[in-house]
């Protein structure tokens, strides 16, 4: 096991290069194009998700549930799975080995709850 810790730094630079990833993606790039229009204040929000994740400082104050039903239509297992294989990707080439797995981990979690937060409201909507 290795001695490489996460750090603040490390999150600020990982998050705005995943998502130029994500932006550039044939698929997830349009989806996120068309539901972001301040991606700045996007990414400073990310950050400070990921902030608050791994180091429970508290900065992030959103609800990431909303936002994800928000757009529930391209809320599909194949996006989910296009969505971790990039961060897998990116973790694993930005990070420390450990540091990354943690992370990829930490994502599987989070990608999990979201899909069954999103399958709940169709399910909710389509008995309404």
């Amino acid at each position: 096991m290795s001695d490489e810790k996460l750090s603040e730094q490390d999150i600020n630079h990982l998050i705005p290069e995943f998502y130029s990833r994500v932006r550039a993606d044939t698929i997830l790039g349009p989806i996120f194009d068309g539901a972001i229009t301040d991606w700045p204040d996007h990414l400073r929000k990310l950050q400070d998700f990921w902030h608050s994740i791994m180091f429970t400082s508290g900065r992030y104050k959103g609800q990431p549930m909303v936002a994800h039903v928000r757009h529930a239509e391209h809320m599909t297992s194949q996006n989910f799975e296009r969505w971790l294989s990039i961060w897998r990707r990116t973790t694993d080439e930005l990070l420390a080995p450990d540091v990354a797995a943690t992370l990829q981990v930490k994502a599987d979690r989070i990608a999990e709850s979201l899909q069954l937060g999103v399958q709940f409201h169709r399910e909710r909507s389509a008995t309404s």
